[in-house]
Formats: structure tokens, C-alpha cells, sequence
């Protein structure tokens, strides 16, 4: 009896499909004894006494608990909408046919990607004297905005050079050319990308709690802080984890979705065709 092949790879045998199964429940039982340990650790703590959990009953706490929420999606709204535009700005210079232009923004570019964005946010802050809401936002910005811009350039290029000599050839200008055959097909391309990075402006404005902007990290801390209710540092941290994955793993699931639907092949309609007709018979010439 042969083994069936793929073309990459040997199908597992019936040992080898043992063998997987073992080292399946092996890893299981290691990963629920792990949680095991850790909910032990909670309750040995009296992280889930009565005491702990009472401010989230009131009516004040969970206003500040939404209102923080509104601001942490407040502070993404503006920044994810400047960082495309910005990102659009800086790929257009980095694709300029000018050398200064194009100077210029792989040099804004390089440098703000590389630079930490809580040091930007800090200075924007501190030195400029800027709001905490705009102080962070512009730190969000000029750093997603960087990264963006080469998630732009990355995705114009990507696109197939036959279709931009394509273009040339029937005679579009090079701002038709981005415009009417590159872009569009480039967006396409590099959506996944850009909504990934959506995630990560999302996840950083919990930064914005160390410049007192009163986001949901900040709401947070203010109730674990809180010696009437013992400390209730884990509480908080269970209550306001879950919800900051949530989020973060619907824009996952949105980008996963987007390049789903890109990998799939395009489908074409299929036209009728006219049966072909007998050919005509040309006269004889004398």
C-alpha cells in the first residue's frame, strides 16, 4: 500500500498522525495548567472578593469607563484619518520625479518612523505646550503616517510594470497614470497592510494616560488607584483588557476578511458567443 503524496509534502502516516495527536493533548494539558495556576494565583490574592469588584456597580464608575472609551476612539478617529492623509503626501513625494521633493520626504519619513513615538508625543507636549488630545493625535500621525507612506510606495510599485508603460503607451500623463491605473489597483493590494496598521495607532493611544488625557487607560487607572476599594488593580485590568482586544481584533479580523477577498481569484461573466457562420466562397478569377 503506497503512501498519497502532495505535490509539497508527505500526507502523514497513522503514526505520524498518533504522534500529532499526543503532542496536541500534551500541549493542551500544559496550556490549561498554566490558566489553572494563574486563576489559583488570583483567588489566593482575593483578586475577586466582593470588595474588589463593587465599583464597577456604580453608575459614576461605568461613565467613566465609557467616556474614557469615547476618548480613546475619539483620539483614533483623528489620528487614523490624518495618518492616511499624511501617509498619501509623503508617498507622493517619495514617488516624485523632483529630487528635492523626493529628498525631502524620504528624509520625514525615515525620520519619524524610526523615532519612538512616546518621545514624539512627549515633546509635542511638554516643549511645544500643546492639549493632550492634539499633543497626542500629532505624535500618532507622524508616525503612522511614515509608516503608511511606504505601504503606499510599496503598493504602487507592486503593481505590474506592464501596466504603467501600458499607460504610457497610450498616452496619459504620469498624474493620469497614478490616478486612473496604479492607485486603484495599489489599494486593493495594500489594504490588509494599512488596516493592520490601523491596529497599532489604535493600541498606542493608551499612551495618552501618561500625558493626562483622560482615555480609557487613563479611566482605568484612576479606579485601580482607588484605596476605598482595596487596589482593585486585576479587576481593572480584566475589565478593560478584553475590550482593547476586542477592538483590536475586529480591525485583525476586517484586514484578515479584506485579504481573503484579494487572494480569490477575480470572476468574469461569461458572454455568449454567436455561432461562427460558413465561410464565403470567393469567385473563381479567370
Amino acid at each position: 500500500m503506497t503512501t498519497a503524496t502532495s505535490a509539497l509534502y508527505d500526507i502523514p502516516g497513522p503514526r505520524t498522525r498518533q504522534r500529532h495527536l499526543i503532542y496536541g493533548l500534551i500541549s493542551t494539558a500544559v496550556l490549561l495548567g498554566l490558566a489553572a495556576w494563574i486563576l489559583y494565583l488570583l483567588f489566593d490574592t482575593g483578586q475577586f472578593t466582593a470588595t474588589k469588584w463593587t465599583p464597577f456597580a456604580y453608575q459614576g464608575i461605568q461613565d467613566l469607563l465609557l467616556r474614557g472609551l469615547g476618548n480613546t476612539l475619539k483620539a483614533f478617529a483623528y489620528a487614523s484619518v490624518l495618518s492616511l492623509a499624511l501617509g498619501a503626501v509623503l508617498a507622493t513625494g517619495r514617488l516624485s520625479e523632483h529630487r528635492a521633493f523626493r529628498w525631502t520626504s524620504t528624509l520625514l519619513v525615515e525620520f519619524f518612523r524610526a523615532m519612538p513615538v512616546l518621545v514624539m508625543i512627549f515633546f509635542i507636549f511638554v516643549a511645544l505646550k500643546v492639549q493632550p488630545l492634539p499633543a497626542l493625535v500629532a505624535g500618532l500621525t507622524l508616525y503612522n503616517g511614515s509608516v503608511l507612506a511606504e505601504v503606499f510606495r510599496t503598493g504602487v510599485h507592486a503593481v505590474a510594470r506592464g501596466q504603467r508603460e501600458a499607460a504610457y503607451a497610450l498616452g496619459m500623463r504620469k498624474t493620469q497614470v497614478m490616478t486612473y491605473v496604479l492607485v486603484p489597483q495599489a489599494v486593493r493590494a495594500m489594504l490588509p497592510a494599512i488596516i493592520s496598521q490601523l491596529v497599532v495607532a489604535l493600541k498606542d493611544t493608551s499612551l495618552g494616560f501618561l500625558i493626562t488625557y483622560e482615555e480609557f487607560l487613563h479611566a482605568g487607572k484612576l479606579i485601580a488607584s482607588n484605596l476605598d476599594y482595596d487596589l482593585p488593580f486585576i479587576p481593572v485590568v480584566l475589565v478593560i483588557s478584553p475590550i482593547y482586544i476586542g477592538m483590536c481584533m475586529l480591525l485583525s479580523w476586517f484586514a484578515t476578511w479584506v485579504a481573503r477577498r484579494e487572494r480569490r481569484s477575480p470572476r468574469t461573466k461569461a458572454v455568449d458567443v454567436a455561432p461562427a457562420e460558413p465561410p464565403t466562397l470567393l469567385p473563381d478569377r479567370e
